[in-house]
């Protein structure tokens, strides 16, 4: 959550259509938000891998609700992540690839920034040991600085041999976006907190 209102995530998370919802407990009951408006980023292309071309996979949720109070707004860095920096990744995905009843529970893990195609100014990657690191559920997730501000949100995952998770972890990189991530708010009349 960037404010009150607004939720930012994964583009490929949120596609024309689809009946997107923002879940979360209140009391111990599911809650489900429908969005105001999802806002993708215009540099995103849902068909990118296919094409070969760059995509910035990231979108904005604006809640006609606020969310409760006790849902604090995320701090955003703008900074970058060359290899060697120790990052955190997020998510409610599946602990267990192919296992569905494995999601619904935050998960963490700790994960080192890799540059396995060169440095690149869009797209943050990162590696761990094996099976640690994002799985499928965990796009939209935060990829945290030192397990603090978040600094990509997740986007991409793969796994050794024919394995689909835990070994590299994609994001898009916030700081180069954050032209439009302010923008966006503050049309909404809110604002992100940056670091």
């Amino acid at each position: 959550m960037l404010a009150d209102v607004a939720v930012l995530t994964a583009a490929h998370c949120v596609p024309p259509g689809a009946a997107v919802r923002v879940h979360f407990r209140e009391r111990g009951q599911p809650v489900l938000e429908a969005p105001m408006s999802v806002l993708r980023h215009p540099g995103y292309r849902a068909n990118a891998v296919q094409e070969r071309t760059r995509s910035i996979d990231l979108a904005l949720i604006r809640l006609a609700n606020p969310l409760p109070p006790r849902f604090q707004p995320a701090t955003l860095s703008g900074l970058e992540a060359p290899a060697g920096t120790r990052l955190s990744v997020g998510g409610f995905g599946l602990s267990r690839e192919g296992d569905a009843s494995t999601t619904g529970t935050w998960r963490s893990a700790w994960i080192e920034a890799s540059e396995p195609f060169g440095p690149s100014r869009v797209l943050l990657w990162a590696r761990a040991g094996a099976g640690i690191g994002a799985c499928q559920g965990d796009s939209g997730g935060p990829i945290l600085n030192a397990g603090r501000d978040v600094v990509a949100v997740t986007s991409w995952t793969t796994g050794e041999g024919s394995a689909r998770c835990g070994q590299l972890t994609q994001g898009a990189l916030l700081g180069p976006q954050r032209g439009w991530i302010d923008s966006a708010l503050l049309g909404w009349g809110r604002q992100a907190s940056w670091r």
